[in-house]
């Protein structure tokens, strides 16, 4: 059981705290990407009737599921990597990857979504008073969240690489500084000691 705790916890605990704004973003990226209305059709004499509904229960069970895959993939590298000498920035490198690759195909979804739902996310027609949201208004304001959250986890990212990198050369200059103020403290004069 030991062997599974590694030595330094740093990196799986930064890839934990990372994988909080790559979880929301993917959700709303795996939710731009597969969610769909239920469509129920009927004839009604020659022409065929439409009726549109929310999307079913296993839908969304695919899109959480599916949500979790990114934030779950940066918790296991952090886990991986937390061996490696330079842990944390491998770290940090690979939750910016992680998020970008939430980005590439991010249009293409949005685009897929908007045309599933032929009313917009609100299932009401455009024209009427009802109607919340334009067709393509929520699927927008969701690739923009996207891209946000995106920008976020590589900021902190980048801000946990130089945090530590200022910390690690803070180290190595302490033990030059420490000798230098022993010697001025004396100021070259004898001690007496007991």
């Amino acid at each position: 059981m030991r062997k599974l705790v590694p030595p330094s916890r740093a990196p799986l605990a930064l890839a934990g705290f990372l994988a909080l704004p790559v979880f929301f973003a993917s959700l709303m990226a795996a939710t731009l990407a597969i969610e769909k209305a239920r469509v129920v059709e009927w004839k009604r004499g020659d022409h065929l009737a439409r009726t549109w509904h929310n999307p079913t229960g296993t839908t969304e069970a695919k899109i959480w599921l599916l949500a979790l895959v990114p934030p779950l993939l940066l918790v296991l590298a952090g886990w991986a990597v937390a061996r490696l000498p330079y842990a944390i920035y491998v770290t940090c490198a690979l939750a910016c990857l992680d998020a970008l690759a939430l980005t590439v195909r991010l249009h293409r979804w949005q685009m897929h979504h908007t045309a599933r739902f032929a009313y917009g996310e609100d299932l009401i027609s455009d024209p009427t008073t009802s109607s919340s949201l334009v067709r393509g208004e929520w699927e927008a304001d969701a690739a923009h969240t996207v891209r946000s959250l995106v920008h976020y986890t590589v900021g902190l990212a980048l801000a946990a690489a130089l945090i530590t990198l200022l910390l690690s050369l803070r180290r190595r200059r302490a033990p030059a500084q420490i000798e230098s103020a022993e010697v001025q403290q004396t100021g070259g004069a004898p001690t007496v000691s007991a």
